[in-house]
């Protein structure tokens, strides 16, 4: 079948500055591939991330190589998955715009409408969606942790509160941005209300912790206080023995995120998975390979006993979208981990989708 592919760049804005451990971000730079056969109209998202995706190129030479792969599919209707395993984000918005395609030709909705080029349209149509899952039917949400991005004191204790109003049970907080004292204050408030069964919390490091004085032990014990989850990614990626003898030592579990990337080939994730021994990774699909690479993932950690869950990287609706729909086949029906799927509604000028957070789950709306 003939394809035409079609790529925009789009700069999206933040509602608020995000707060990560590489800074903050106010703006967000995004590719949407969209591929048509003549009848029918698919699209996808490339959102690498900046100083962290392995395939974070300055923007005219991204646009060139994703110009590149989309010239290969255009010619030969099929995506090179070994030639994009270096290039996760890319990766992910062709097999989202393909199996977006696939979907509305499938669909008897569909199939003989004319091309559609409104954005309006597009977002209310049949975008990526697997209609055997209780997810893509409306008949079931997908639960989520409340994300506390890095902030003051004041600001994460009110990010709390919020989030504990909104009826999350899980709640994820980003530290390593404030002192850690103070970080710990803000765990010991929740706990004093609730009891891990009440409320889950994970806390994510991003690196923050240092290996070599005992720093990152130290504060692993002193967080293990407050019954944890987990606690993502203590120390910097790439100190395999180090991050295998934290998770030989810690009291608590600890998952790999950072530490997964760039990591493409499969005997790579084996021998990674093989060495640290992590309890759990944390998988986003625009960082891990796309939805093939994330599904090698799970496939490897799960012969090793090893669990995860998925998580959106600051994509706009279109890879949201995406992500909750791999998370709904991928995990099966009645998911109970909740997972990091909230961040699209972080724009002012996202992109319309009937997707919606209720109480503590994600659903999509079947009547919008």
């Amino acid at each position: 079948m003939k394809h035409t592919i079609n790529i925009e760049e789009r700069l999206l804005h933040f509602k608020q500055p995000a707060g990560t451990s590489r800074g903050v971000y106010t703006e967000r730079r995004i590719w949407l591939v969209r591929v048509t056969d003549g009848s029918a109209v698919g699209i996808g998202e490339c959102a690498p991330l900046p100083d962290l995706s392995c395939d974070a190129l300055p923007a005219r030479i991204y646009n060139n190589v994703l110009r590149r792969f989309c010239d290969v599919v255009e010619q030969t209707g099929a995506i090179p998955y070994d030639d994009l395993r270096p290039y996760p984000s890319m990766l992910f918005g062709l097999e989202t715009a393909l199996l977006s395609l696939e979907c509305r030709v499938k669909s008897d909705e569909f199939a003989s409408a004319p091309l559609v080029t409104d954005e309006t349209a597009v977002a209310n149509s049949k975008l990526y969606t697997l209609n055997s899952t209780l997810f893509a039917r409306g008949e079931e949400g997908i639960p989520i942790n409340g994300l506390v991005w890095m902030g003051t004191y004041d600001e994460m204790a009110a990010r709390i509160e919020e989030k504990l109003r909104q009826g999350f049970r899980c709640i994820k907080l980003k530290i390593g941005a404030i002192d850690f004292d103070r970080e710990l204050d803000l765990l010991r408030r929740i706990r004093e209300r609730f009891g891990p069964r009440e409320v889950e919390l994970r806390v994510d490091a991003n690196g923050a912790f240092r290996f070599d004085d005992g720093d990152a032990l130290y504060k692993l014990e002193l967080l293990s206080q407050y019954a944890l989850h987990s606690i993502e990614q203590p120390i910097k990626a790439g100190q395999w023995a180090n991050m295998a003898e934290l998770c030989r030592d810690a009291p608590l579990p600890i998952a790999l995120d950072e530490e997964l990337i760039g990591i493409n080939n499969p005997e790579q994730k084996r021998q990674l998975l093989n060495i640290i021994k992590p309890a759990y990774i944390v998988l986003k699909p625009s960082l891990h390979g796309g939805m093939a690479g994330c599904r090698e993932w799970i496939s490897i950690a799960r012969d090793m006993g090893i669990g995860s869950w998925m998580t959106s990287a600051l994509e706009s609706n279109i890879g949201l979208n995406a992500i909750a729909q791999l998370c709904a086949d991928v995990y099966g029906p009645n998911i109970t981990m909740p997972q990091g799927l909230g961040t699209g509604l972080l724009f002012t000028d996202n992109i319309p989708m009937p997707l919606e957070i209720r109480g503590d789950k994600l659903w999509i709306s079947t009547h919008s």
